[in-house]
């Protein structure tokens, strides 16, 4: 028997505890099958140490399995499973890199700003770990994003309830947005009719110019974009929007990805933490350049800056920030035990995963005494901004949205091969002075061109023809499989999607189209009509560009299914594989720390559960392997199962959590392997162990319980130790007794 190979990413946070307990579980079922689950390190800490092998004993090293899963994704045989992991920004690299450092690891500090030549390099070495540094690798194809039936069905019949009411006698909230100098209005794009190396040029009004990305090969048919973000708009839009929520009396907060976007959300962050606290800052100014004091890194990053100062220095720079507080409207907040607000840390609040709460909260957010407030929330830029004003109006006029009712929102997205925003990290600028900023190619045409001013954003992105064209494919697949309305979010306006809508017109032909209802809307009017639909239950197809994708694919499940965890993510690769995303991890560093604290880990591991399906499938229909096709029906069967029995992790300490469900999980799938004809050895293998995990139900459930209450030391947050880890989240020798002889 030929063996198969599925890849199972070692990941950070809660993911990464759940694999401790969960992927035993799987390699024992799949154990003689053909099929073998091998891990991958991809974790913050393992890209980490795997940038600096020359300085680092051999017991340490780890290799670059980034690299090679990115080559695994582009062979036919692909199999990945890949878990959500930290898109670090640059607090966590540094918290990532003081960890390792503590535990022997040789790893230099990061330079957030270097002084030579060497910085540079160094600066340049640790961006391969910062931001989307794994999913541009890894994504060789376009995602079909969708909530297993099984899991929609449960999610109606036993919805989650966290939905809270709109107020009928009217909402404050709403969501701020600029109205010009953004990216959106200053996007121009264009599309290769040739392929052709280019470079980004700055050129400042004394006509000096420096090279800003020496070159770029780009495809015949690739489309290419430059924006800019003008500062001095986006300065006074915060300003505005701070005196706007001082007069109306709700709480301000920022909405940015300054994880995925990891130049140029930073930089916008920043920007609102100096206009925010711009009276303490402009008094200290100098000081705070002094001990390299960085707003972009969040308010935490200048408090925690201080420690190098004199005690009398010091306080006198806290107590002017405290004082800011008192003249400026209050912030919404990320934990009001520690003080810690929307403006404290740049990864604290991520737009896809934030702006979904505030629509099921009823248009509010935390305040400083840990209640719910009506909340302006600021989302500069109108690339996608007007999506969320609509959700949050239509909630307004129209009520809450009911879990029990709602329709589907399935999603296709472009993502393959680095395409749009996401792909853009490494063609992001800010503009030393005023000038232009342009792209060259290589015979002096100046293909795209951009007038700056100093300190704006300039950021360069690109979508290859095959990619786009095997999006369009997917879109019309999906539209036949479900029979539900298909829309391209896209808008004539915008210079991107003007380019992507041409193709779409060029591509769309090519397939029998005839009976299916695909149309190209314009995202607001995209959103009006897919709410209508949702609210009437029915279901729809949105068809999105990268960055939307990772947004719709958040706000819809979150109201759907109470959390983005439970969707089941196909990515056809485009050369045959196949990777099997398990959901968002937005939650993940939540539940960290309740293991910690108190020994209960409510991460969900649904999604894991549900990715493991179309991964056995594929194996199947490529090899014709019968136990594979029989692990994939028995796993699908179990995980309805699993559901119908509520087996999902309490959020309460001394309950079910996540170790219990994949308990739970296991004996559904050992139950149902037992319970089919068409494999007799399967069959009875199973029959026993079957037998053994129920017999002992109440010994094992007690065993994972009783060890609940009490903080747990994994030996490290970024690098955990697989030993005390594993004795964490396997803590119950009868189960494992059990999944061992298997």
């Amino acid at each position: 028997m030929t063996d198969y190979k599925i890849i199972w990413t070692k990941i950070d946070e809660a993911p990464a505890l759940a694999t401790y307990c969960l992927l035993p579980i799987v390699q024992a079922f799949t154990k003689g099958t053909g099929i073998n689950v091998e891990t991958r390190d991809i974790s913050l800490a393992g890209r980490i140490i795997s940038l600096f092998p020359e300085r680092l004993n051999d017991d340490q090293k780890i290799p670059d399995f980034l690299a090679q899963l990115g080559e695994i994704a582009k062979s036919p045989e692909g199999n990945i499973i890949k878990l959500p992991n930290v898109s670090a920004s640059i607090p966590q690299l540094q918290a990532a890199i003081t960890e390792l450092q503590g535990k022997g690891y040789d790893i230099p500090n990061y330079p957030e700003e270097p002084k030579n030549d060497e910085e540079k390099v160094l600066q340049s070495r640790f961006a391969k770990a910062l931001g989307s540094a794994v999913n541009p690798v890894l994504r060789e194809g376009n995602a079909d994003r969708r909530a297993a039936t099984s899991v929609k069905k449960f999610a109606q019949k036993f919805h989650h309830k966290m939905m809270k009411p709109w107020p009928e006698s009217g909402s404050k909230a709403r969501v701020a947005h600029m109205n010009e100098k953004d990216f959106y209005e200053s996007e121009k794009s264009a599309t290769m009719e040739k392929a052709r190396d280019v470079r980004i040029e700055f050129e400042n009004n004394n006509g000096e110019k420096t090279i800003l990305k020496e070159k770029l090969s780009l495809l015949e048919g690739e489309v290419i974009d430059t924006s800019v973000m003008n500062v001095a708009a986006l300065r006074k839009f915060y300003a505005e929007q701070i005196e706007e929520a001082k007069k109306d009396g709700v709480l301000l907060s920022l909405h940015l990805k300054a994880t995925m976007m990891k130049i140029s959300d930073p930089i916008m962050f920043g920007h609102a933490v100096s206009v925010y606290f711009k009276d303490a800052l402009d008094k200290h100014a100098d000081t705070l350049i002094e001990i390299g004091a960085n707003v972009n890194n969040g308010l935490a990053d200048v408090i925690e800056k201080l420690d190098r100062l004199p005690a009398d220095k010091k306080s006198e720079i806290e107590t002017d920030i405290a004082k800011v507080y008192e003249t400026q409207p209050a912030l919404a907040m990320v934990d009001s035990r520690k003080g810690k607000t929307n403006l404290h840390v740049p990864n604290d609040v991520i737009v896809d995963a934030s702006m979904p709460n505030v629509v099921r909260d009823g248009g509010k957010m935390w305040n400083n005494d840990d209640e719910l407030q009506d909340v302006i929330a600021m989302v500069p830029d109108r690339c996608y901004a007007t999506i969320y004003k609509e959700i949050m109006e239509d909630a307004k006029s129209k009520g809450q949205f009911d879990p029990s009712t709602m329709g589907n929102v399935a999603n296709v997205g472009l993502m393959a091969q680095k395409a749009e925003e996401y792909g853009s990290h490494d063609n992001t600028f800010e503009a030393a002075s005023n000038g232009k900023i342009s792209v060259i190619d290589s015979d002096g045409v100046t293909i795209l061109k951009q007038i700056v001013e100093t300190g704006d954003i300039f950021r360069m992105s690109q979508a290859k023809d095959e990619p786009i064209k095997d999006w369009v494919k997917l879109a019309v697949n999906r539209a036949k499989a479900s029979g539900s309305p298909t829309i391209f979010w896209l808008d004539e306006n915008r210079g991107h999607d003007s380019e992507i809508i041409k193709k779409v017109n060029i591509y769309l032909p090519e397939y029998n189209t005839s009976d299916l209802d695909i149309r190209i809307m314009e995202p607001v009017e995209a959103m009006k009509f897919t709410l209508e639909r949702v609210r009437k239950g029915l279901d729809t197809i949105s068809v999105t560009g990268n960055v939307l994708r990772d947004y719709l694919t958040d706000l819809f499940p979150i109201l759907e299914l109470g959390t983005s965890a439970r969707m089941l993510s196909i990515v056809p690769l485009l050369n045959g594989g196949g990777l099997f995303e398990t959901g968002a991890g937005g939650s993940a560093p939540k539940h960290i720390e309740q293991l910690i604290k108190e020994g209960h880990l409510r991460w969900d591991s649904l999604g894991e559960y549900c990715a493991i399906v179309p991964s056995l499938e594929m194996i199947a229909e490529k090899s014709g392997n019968i136990k594979a096709t029989l692990l994939a029906e028995t796993l699908d069967t179990a995980v309805g199962t699993y559901l119908e029995n509520g087996r999902m992790p309490s959020r309460k300490v001394g309950e079910i959590d996540n170790r219990g469900s994949s308990y739970y999980l296991a004996m559904y799938w050992a139950d149902a392997l037992a319970a089919q004809t068409k494999d007799a050895e399967l069959q009875t293998r199973f029959s026993k162990v079957a037998k053994e995990l129920k017999e002992n139900e109440a010994k094992i459930v007690d065993e994972l319980i009783s060890e609940q209450g009490s903080p747990v030391d994994l030996g490290g947050y970024y690098l955990l130790n697989d030993e005390l880890t594993e004795k964490a989240m396997r803590p119950s020798a009868t189960l494992n007794a059990i999944i061992d002889a298997m």
